[in-house]
């Protein structure tokens, strides 16, 4: 790989303040949305259709103008600034590729609209065709590559202009699963890098929580949560967080001074509360120990290998589901019908409803 490959605009902060931006029918996609994102900090963005995910992405790319609010970048105000004078890179779901023209030629468009000449054009687009792993493939047009391939060439397209900021909707929903990782993971590579300020949007709990260096969860147009991958998964602060970031078990209890007990355990809640009364514990499956000893309080309903774990779901004997994280080769000891023991791991969890 080149050296200069690597070079590229110094990441910059990027600040969205209070932005709100409503559709005719009085749709409020976004409603008093802000995030600070730190120079050259790569932030992804998760939640369901809808959440207002993309509608922030466009805003900050100025495809779309809010109703209210500021955009700041490096400093500077963006908020009335036009698109072609924010200075982003942006890759989306669609490859967006010029059919009629070379991975190379591709990349050394948006340097030919800026005026660039030939000799720096060819230069830049040979590093980022290298910098993707193309190189090898930058006399083919669009129709002679891969889905994988074709998104590489549309991410080294974006960096090759060294934006101060890098926008990804939705990049990697078109291919399937196994490019998807490997492109994932070449995406993060490749940010660590360049050091460019990156807004990564998706819907994939696993593929946020893979490549980003703080994850917000977006709910109804604003942020509920913004947090590093393992803070995010084990210390939702709130059930939206907690039901959309990976799988969560709600169990009946009772909780005093800020301790739930269940299954005459006791597990520390994470916001400390100290009211007392019925709640339900939301608990991750790897919080839930199972084994087969005296004192059985569950009977198993299926169990599931999933090639480095397996997965245990059981019908507690108060009537709730409990789903249990076992090792791989563990999974195959509980059938159906078989009568278990739940009990607590110990780990903070979340209490609704108190």
């Amino acid at each position: 790989m080149t050296t200069s490959a690597t070079t590229s605009a110094t990441g910059v902060a990027v600040e969205l303040s209070e932005i709100t931006r409503e559709y005719a029918g009085s749709v409020r996609a976004l409603d008093g949305f802000t995030l600070r994102m730190e120079p050259g900090e790569f932030i992804a963005l998760l939640g369901p259709s809808g959440c207002g995910k993309t509608t922030a992405l466009r805003c900050l790319a100025g495809l779309e103008d809010p109703d209210s609010g500021r955009i700041v970048v490096g400093g500077r105000d963006l908020t009335d600034v036009s698109t072609n004078k924010r200075d982003m890179g942006m890759v989306f779901q669609a490859y967006s590729l010029f059919p009629h023209m070379t991975a190379r030629q591709n990349v050394e468009f948006g340097l030919e609209l800026r005026k660039q000449d030939k000799g720096t054009r060819a230069r830049r687009a040979a590093d980022m065709l290298d910098l993707v792993g193309l190189s090898a493939q930058a006399d083919r047009f669009a129709h002679q590559m891969s889905g994988g391939q074709q998104q590489r060439v549309a991410l080294a397209r974006a960096l090759a202009i060294e934006p101060q900021v890098l926008l990804l909707d939705e990049p990697l929903s078109a291919l399937d699963a196994k490019v998807r990782v490997q492109l994932r993971d070449e995406i993060r590579r490749i940010q660590l890098e360049v050091g460019t300020t990156t807004l990564f949007v998706t819907h994939d709990q696993e593929e946020a929580l893979a490549v980003a260096d703080r994850v917000g969860v977006m709910n109804a147009g604003r942020l509920e949560q913004l947090a590093a991958p393992d803070t995010l998964y084990s210390a939702p602060v709130s059930e939206f967080v907690a039901d959309f970031v990976g799988v969560t078990n709600r169990i009946a209890t009772t909780v005093d001074a800020g301790v739930a007990h269940v299954w005459g355990g006791r597990v520390p809640l994470l916001d400390g509360s100290t009211e007392k009364g019925p709640a339900i514990l939301l608990v991750r499956p790897e919080g839930v120990l199972i084994d087969a000893a005296e004192g059985a309080n569950a009977t198993v309903v299926s169990s599931s290998f999933l090639g480095s774990h397996g997965n245990v779901v059981t019908t507690t004997d108060e009537g709730d589901r409990v789903v249990a994280r076992v090792s791989n080769t563990e999974v195959t000891s509980f059938a159906p019908g078989d009568r278990v023991r739940l009990r607590p791991r110990g780990d903070r969890a979340l209490a609704v409803g108190a």
